[in-house]
């Protein structure tokens, strides 16, 4: 009896030629010796989020500055326009001027052990521009003054409560860590209201943390060695942490400190702005993601951007949007390149940064 040909027709369709532009999936072959970098370079082709997470390496290669034997962007890539500015025509100019990196993370990333991954980073001058949260800058310093321990998802809220531990996750954090978070920071503030008062100049929050940098003198701190390096830090919701506790309890003790926020959106978005190329490297969402992501409208989009998060874009959030939305903003370039990666970040960020930033450290 014959195959009904209608559903022979239908199982049997045939497909059109592939052009040999595609790439076949393929996983790495285990058997043979892999160096860290390519083990890593291998998750291009395994398909899904390893694909994506492939893409993030390539992406963030192109717009790091790690070391002269990878290919990175130089102005000297681009012609010398006619209208060039005077600063940008000299050769050694041009060949200096690199991608600036602005890296955006929340503040249970610096309560994990990326902070640091994140220090790194920071120390060896891989970013231009930071911007978190409250908690992002606050843990940083509180683990200069006490430990955070590993603990489990499923501990009793209330049990924790009585026993003074807060959690973060699988994170404990004795509530004392934050009692002497607070010895150490008020005398600060009192020092820091003396200044405005004798000068007459308001502080802002990017030089807020700047002098909290300086004044933790630790070199297991981020924002010491942002202190260090003179990269600036912004927190748009300073207030909404720990910090703004002590905020707030000073203003009942010494009233009369004033953070200015106008000050530092504006320095913020200058520095986007005047970018000659910018990125994006965003792990979260929430303010730190859309800070950069509007400051980036200002130039007319970001060139490069990788973005890490488990958000969904569903419930039509920021944090959950893929690139292609930031498109449609002026926050990405059109043709830029960009991802976005599904994923913990904790689980794949320092991967991303051992096989790109880090390369030049790792041995097989």
């Amino acid at each position: 009896m014959a195959v009904p040909s209608g559903a022979s027709a239908a199982v049997l369709l045939p497909s059109e030629p592939i052009s040999n532009d595609h790439i076949s999936v393929k996983g790495p072959n285990l058997e043979k010796s892999l160096s860290l970098f390519d083990f890593l370079q291998s998750y291009t082709r395994i398909g899904f989020q390893a694909t994506s997470f492939g893409r993030a390496i390539d992406i963030v290669d192109r717009m790091a500055s790690h070391g002269d034997i990878y290919r990175k962007w130089r102005l000297s890539d681009e012609p010398l326009a006619e209208d060039e500015d005077e600063k940008y025509r000299s050769p050694e100019i041009r060949s200096e001027t690199k991608c600036n990196i602005f890296l955006g993370y929340t503040s249970n990333l610096i309560s994990s052990g990326l902070r640091e991954v994140i220090l790194f980073l920071v120390k060896h001058k891989h970013v231009a521009a930071i911007v978190t949260t409250a908690g992002g800058i606050e843990e940083d310093f509180i683990k200069c003054l006490g430990n955070t321990y590993l603990a489990d998802f499923n501990l009793d809220g209330a049990d924790l409560r009585r026993r003074g531990m807060n959690r973060i996750g699988n994170l404990i954090i004795p509530n004392d860590n934050y009692c002497k978070f607070e010895d150490w920071l008020t005398p600060i503030l009192d020092a820091m209201l003396a200044e405005q008062r004798e000068t007459g100049e308001v502080w802002t929050p990017r030089r807020f943390i700047h002098r909290l940098g300086k004044e933790i003198n630790n070199e297991e701190s981020v924002y010491y060695w942002a202190y260090k390096n003179d990269i600036p830090v912004f927190c748009p919701a300073l207030t909404d942490g720990s910090i703004g506790d002590m905020i707030y309890f000073h203003s009942f003790k010494n009233p009369g400190l004033v953070l200015d926020i106008v000050q530092d959106i504006r320095e913020l978005n200058e520095k986007s702005r005047k970018s000659r190329k910018a990125g994006m490297i965003v792990l979260g969402g929430g303010v730190c993601k859309h800070q950069i992501a509007n400051a980036m409208l200002i130039r007319n989009g970001a060139d490069y951007s990788v973005f890490i998060n488990t958000g969904q874009e569903f419930d039509g959030s920021d944090s959950g949007a893929r690139p292609d939305e930031a498109v449609s903003w002026g926050k990405i370039r059109a043709g830029a390149e960009a991802v976005k990666v599904f994923a913990d970040a904790t689980l794949v960020f320092p991967m991303l940064v051992a096989a790109t930033f880090a390369k030049d450290y790792q041995t097989s």
